[in-house]
């Protein structure tokens, strides 16, 4: 994975705005990740998507059209994501503040039933730290992961993903029984507005 700091600094709307150029044809892979390695976003630029909840990690809608979406998500001292995928979907990660554990798993004895719903087996593998320093991808190859604030980071920290295309549920493995299903995603707050059924605590 990259390792080299990202060259340039650019206030979020100009962030997005520069990928928003990358034609269609070339959001691949490789040349999404040489963005997101090349331009870092500034920090202070984000505060109207940063919404803090001591229940769970909040997702924060900034950016929507149909070939990607772009969303803050805020993570308070020990949280952290159930193992899941992206729905074969490309993702793109990057953390302007704290830092974050990456946590790969390789699926095995993968048995799927009518209701979206099955048993398998997961394998860890790869583990990343992603910070201000190191944007990761998701490996198409390998996509089931964990991200994870741990408690010894000792401070909170925002994530800023790119998902192309943008996808409304994923699959949700539970270690412990061997098992998984589809849950449906929703954003916390949408282009800086707090949704109005969420509640922060």
């Amino acid at each position: 994975m990259p390792s080299r700091v990202a060259s340039e600094q650019l206030a979020i709307s100009d962030w997005v705005r520069n990928l928003s150029s990358i034609p269609a044809r070339d959001f691949s892979l490789g040349n999404v990740q040489d963005f997101v390695m090349r331009y870092h976003v500034r920090p202070e630029s984000l505060d109207k998507y940063l919404h803090f909840s001591r229940g769970c990690y909040t997702r924060n809608l900034i950016f929507k059209n149909e070939l990607f979406e772009c969303m803050a998500i805020c993570w308070e001292i020990g949280q952290f994501s159930r193992v899941h995928n992206h729905r074969d979907q490309n993702c793109w990660m990057s953390a302007p503040i704290g830092r974050l554990k990456i946590q790969n798993f390789r699926v095995e004895d993968r048995h799927a039933l009518a209701d979206h719903s099955g048993t398998c087996k997961l394998v860890p593998t790869d583990i990343y730290e992603m910070n201000s320093a190191n944007p990761v991808h998701v490996n198409p190859l390998e996509p089931v992961h964990q991200v994870l604030n741990l408690a010894e980071y000792n401070q909170r920290a925002v994530s800023i993903h790119i998902y192309s295309k943008p996808f409304d549920s994923c699959e949700v493995y539970q270690l412990e029984k061997g098992t998984y299903g589809d849950v449906p995603l929703h954003y916390t707050s949408e282009y800086g507005k707090l949704n109005p059924d969420e509640k922060l605590l």
